[in-house]
């Protein structure tokens, strides 16, 4: 399964970016990361593809909502009031996810390139 990213770009803080994620064939959970420069790579949301049950990081939580179309195998990810400490790379990916307790879990098998996501006044 091959994923290809888009929508990041420069916006200034309070302002909101989308971005999209399509997957060359079916998919099971989907999710996104994100890695900003010095820092270890951070799981931002998830997306199940039976029913739908979301998952979100606790930095984000609020302020971006994860959403997909499985009849074009894509998902979204609808980023509201961001903040400079959102800038990073922002990648996509598929595989398994699950919350234990206030954690969420991933088991990603495919990864998407990356998308540049700069926050910035």
């Amino acid at each position: 399964v091959q994923l290809q990213a888009s929508g990041g770009g420069s916006v200034q803080p309070g302002g909101s970016l989308r971005l999209s994620c399509t997957a060359s064939g079916a998919t099971v959970a989907m999710a996104w990361f994100r890695q900003a420069p010095g820092k270890e790579r951070e799981g931002v949301s998830c997306i199940t593809s039976n029913d739908g049950t979301t998952f979100y990081g606790d930095s984000v939580k609020g302020r971006f909502i994860v959403s997909r179309d499985n009849a074009k195998n894509t998902v979204y990810l609808q980023m509201n009031n961001l903040k400079p400490e959102d800038s990073a790379i922002y990648y996509c990916a598929t595989g398994a996810c699950a919350a234990v307790g206030n954690a969420v879990y991933y088991d990603m098998y495919y990864w998407g390139k990356g998308t540049q996501v700069t926050v910035s006044s």
